[in-house]
């Protein structure tokens, strides 16, 4: 196999991973705290190798679950409080943890690998030279088969706890009334979260984890209302930005895992424009077709309610009614061009009359207001 594809499988593997648990960090409005434990179980794997003095004990992928938890349960400690918010309590904890890390890689493991550029950066054009040898064969990178490891623990906690994730995401008081453990449930996902950013740290780094773990799934949310669809796009939204973020990279000769981040962040902005039901396109459209049909309504309203009264002239004068209505008179012109195209609406001189089929609309609009 190439170094080129063991590069693109294990980009594709990190992807998945990230973007599986991220679904549900998106959907329990838990993005930052994401960011902080992404960089707080550094202080996990500092203290474990501290003690083993060794980068590849087993120890590392335990104290980082342990330190995700850690920065989880501190950070609700002082939510509980009610004396910060939560982006106030994670804006103790995750600066407090990660500087008591730097300060320990800088003091005592500043000769080995947990040097600080390659923890903060990473790079996944290294990974096809720390190769996995078993029996004497080489079978192909460590972190492919690491992060393909934690990928598959992902996706079972996943499938079997599915209806439970579910539950505790969208009601976890209707959870805990049912029997249903929203605090294993809670935490069983902060701890994968850990593992799972720790195992993508050689390949992409900690900074760029937070990239990989919430923007494919925060472009599946704008694209989809069903969690099943969700978590398939936003898998699949990953997959496609690593591909054309490593193509890009070779084509520009820069860091692989910082062009799948930034092909990331583009993805994102074309979907949050141009998605067909919540992109800025559709709602800015929708927003206008209201505000155009409630003026609409508004000014059929003002002249039925003046229609055969002594004010009738005055209100229905089309050189004033601009200042009755409170409106620019450019915008009067659109709207009373709208009701005249649809035959609601005739002027005679400088009055304007509802037409039978405009008293008609009127009404019906008024019933519907106030049924």
């Amino acid at each position: 196999m190439s170094p080129q594809l063991e590069i693109i499988i294990t980009a594709i593997i990190v992807s998945s991973a990230c973007a599986l648990l991220g679904v549900f960090l998106i959907l329990r409005k838990m993005a930052m705290m994401t960011d902080a434990i992404s960089h707080t179980i550094l202080l996990g794997i500092v203290v474990a190798f501290l003690l083993t003095k060794s980068i590849n004990s087993p120890l590392l992928i335990i104290g980082t679950a342990l330190m995700g938890v850690l920065t989880v349960y501190l950070t609700e400690v002082l939510k509980r409080t009610k004396l910060m918010a939560e982006d106030s309590a994670i804006g103790i904890v995750f600066p407090l943890l990660f500087s008591i890390a730097i300060i320990l890689i800088t003091k005592y493991a500043g000769n080995v690998h947990l040097d600080i550029d390659s923890v903060l950066l990473g790079e996944l054009a290294f990974v096809p030279f720390d190769r996995l040898i078993v029996f004497g064969r080489d079978i192909g990178p460590k972190s492919t088969y690491i992060m393909l490891t934690i990928l598959l623990i992902d996706g079972v906690f996943v499938i079997l706890f599915f209806k439970e994730l579910k539950l505790v995401t969208f009601d976890a008081a209707l959870a805990s009334v049912l029997g249903f453990s929203s605090v294993f449930i809670h935490y069983s996902l902060m701890g994968l979260v850990s593992v799972t950013a720790v195992g993508a740290f050689e390949a992409v780094g900690s900074i760029l984890v937070i990239a990989f773990m919430i923007g494919p799934p925060v472009s599946a949310y704008m694209l989809t209302d069903k969690l099943k669809n969700m978590l398939m796009l936003s898998i699949g939204i990953g997959i496609v930005n690593a591909v054309i973020g490593y193509q890009l990279a070779a084509l520009l000769d820069v860091s692989i895992a910082g062009s799948i981040a930034t092909v990331i962040g583009i993805t994102f902005l074309l979907i949050f424009i141009f998605a067909p039901k919540r992109g800025m396109i559709t709602i800015g459209y929708t927003r206008h077709v209201r505000k155009i049909g409630f003026a609409v309504n508004s000014l059929l309203f003002h002249l039925h309610n003046h229609e055969g009264t002594e004010k009738e002239k005055v209100e229905s004068n089309r050189q004033t009614l601009h200042h009755h209505l409170h409106w620019d008179k450019k915008f009067l012109d659109i709207i009373l061009k709208k009701v005249i195209n649809l035959n609601y609406v005739t002027q005679k001189e400088e009055y304007l009359k509802l037409t039978q089929e405009g008293r008609d609309y009127t009404l019906k609009a008024y019933q519907d207001i106030t049924s």
